[in-house]
């Protein structure tokens, strides 16, 4: 007979309320009375009908913000984005917005960050710096009146993505920071950046090596740095899923709570509710 594993649910109360959390009302759908309150100004995703504050889209309480949203570009703003075509003298980039984004020939740097006039031969070798399917970093440099964005690689931090895994999120739930690219003392790097698109990548030996450009690293990942990538990957999924805001501190502490786990085990629902639950609490007791 072979042996099977077997894990009853636990009859537990909801998460916030394991947690301790406020139970009061706080998400609000379409058509919700806000308040009453005539002191209050109407803001961005909410309306005035019949003196009252009326939601018009799904998310926070009085400060509206939508669950699941597109990524709406703002200049300076950092993006990981997938080419999806090679045109004339640009190409065009999905970074999780409603239009795709552009990156022309002209805000890049050349491999290995020379700094000169574009050739001709420059622009035929173009489809050797980027082709189809391939994924970047990039700097929003404009954002045009249809919301189109336009972006640029000028600095060497920025470039072609190479060994690593790609998980895509809701942009709400990034946590706004100053920096974006994180070394986790667990041997791997994020990359969480303002359109949802998080990149999980080994961390280099050498600072020296970081440096992107168009040169990836094609190298086949080790298995300890595979299953390294393949835990967080799981993790982020599961803070994710539990609606918990992704930032270096809160993916390294789901981390260090899946370690009794095998990898493969962390998506099981009772596994990913006692993961993100540890999670909370570590976060709660930091911020005392």
């Amino acid at each position: 007979m072979r042996a099977m594993e077997m894990r009853l649910p636990v009859a537990c109360k909801p998460l916030s309320e394991r947690l301790g959390r406020d139970t009061k009302k706080h998400l609000v759908v379409p058509g919700d009375t806000v308040t009453t309150d005539t002191g209050f100004m109407r803001g961005h995703g909410m309306y005035m009908g019949e003196e009252k504050l009326i939601v018009s889209v799904a998310g926070s309480l009085i400060c509206v913000k939508a669950l699941k949203t597109r990524y709406i570009g703002e200049a300076g703003d950092i993006v990981v984005g997938r080419i999806t075509e090679v045109q004339q003298k640009r190409w065009k980039v999905e970074t999780n917005s409603r239009l795709d984004s552009v990156l022309l020939f002209s805000s890049m740097n050349l491999p290995g960050g020379e700094l000169k006039r574009r050739s001709a031969e420059d622009e035929l070798a173009m489809t050797g710096f980027l082709q189809e399917g391939e994924l970047i970093s990039a700097e929003v440099q404009a954002v045009f009146s249809d919301g189109a964005v336009s972006l640029h690689t000028r600095s060497l931090k920025y470039g072609k993505l190479g060994q690593g895994v790609l998980v895509q999120v809701s942009p709400s739930l990034v946590k706004q920071q100053k920096t974006h690219f994180h070394d986790l003392p667990c041997g791997a790097s994020v990359v969480l950046v303002n359109n949802g698109f998080i990149w999980i990548y080994p961390t280099p030996e050498h600072k020296e090596e970081e440096a992107r450009g168009f040169i990836a690293n094609l190298e086949p990942v080790s298995l300890a740095d595979g299953e390294v990538i393949s835990r967080l990957r799981n993790c982020i999924i599961s803070l994710v899923t539990q609606r918990m805001m992704l930032y270096d501190t809160s993916i390294l502490y789901c981390y260090e709570a899946s370690l009794p786990h095998q990898i493969k085990d962390i998506l099981k629902p009772e596994i990913m509710e006692e993961i993100v639950m540890e999670t909370c609490q570590r976060l709660l007791e930091q911020e005392g």
